[in-house]
């Protein structure tokens, strides 16, 4: 006796597709107990603009990383200031896996994040300034070796300058040398900025 052949699985995407994809339908999908059904409302709500806010409320309730990789996705297509300001609230998380994705987010945005960056580097909380620091890493813009020039010069905190020191070893050019100098005889005593700094010289000296 031959077995029945089993019908094929549904096509979840496609059922979660066929949802209603007017702005009140995605935004209940948005909170659906299925990731899938939140994943595919967070990448159409691409449409409405107007709902950045509420994507913003969503990241730090979501737990499913793939809808927030789409959520910042989305955030990043907008680039309004509603959107910008919730990437730049996801660098005081907790969850590390959201800060590492919303650096990334910010750093595809450097028109949008630079008048921010000043804010940034100035920041009460270390942890944000290096944050920020991490932000310029890949962010293409003109001002990147002033911000970071400024930081080893003026931030007190020797993570922060270690930080913004290993990325001068990269994008730094003479204008950093008295910086990198200076910084040498500020932390004269700390043997990873003296390594990082004379690095980042002998880089620059190369050319």
């Amino acid at each position: 006796m031959s077995l029945k052949k089993a019908a094929p699985p549904p096509d979840t995407s496609d059922d979660e597709r066929h949802r209603s994809r007017d702005l009140a339908g995605l935004l209940t999908a948005l909170s659906d107990p299925d990731p899938l059904a939140r994943r595919w409302a967070a990448r159409d709500l691409i449409q409405y603009p107007e709902v950045s806010a509420t994507l913003v409320e969503r990241l730090p309730v979501e737990t499913e990383p793939s809808v927030i990789e789409v959520i910042l996705t989305t955030l990043t297509q907008f680039a309004d200031a509603q959107s910008v300001a919730g990437l730049v609230d996801c660098l005081r998380s907790e969850d590390a896996m959201l800060r590492n994705a919303a650096i990334a987010a910010m750093q595809q945005l450097p028109d949008e994040v630079a008048p921010l960056m000043g804010r940034l580097l100035d920041d009460p909380d270390p942890d944000v300034r290096i944050f920020a620091v991490d932000v310029l890493e890949s962010l293409r813009h003109p001002q990147v070796e002033d911000w970071l020039i400024r930081v080893i010069t003026q931030d007190q905190h020797v993570n922060v300058c270690a930080t913004a020191v290993d990325l001068l070893g990269e994008v730094g050019s003479e204008s950093a040398v008295p910086a990198l100098l200076a910084l040498k005889q500020r932390f004269a005593d700390e043997p990873y900025i003296q390594f990082a700094a004379d690095l980042a010289l002998t880089r620059i000296a190369a050319g």
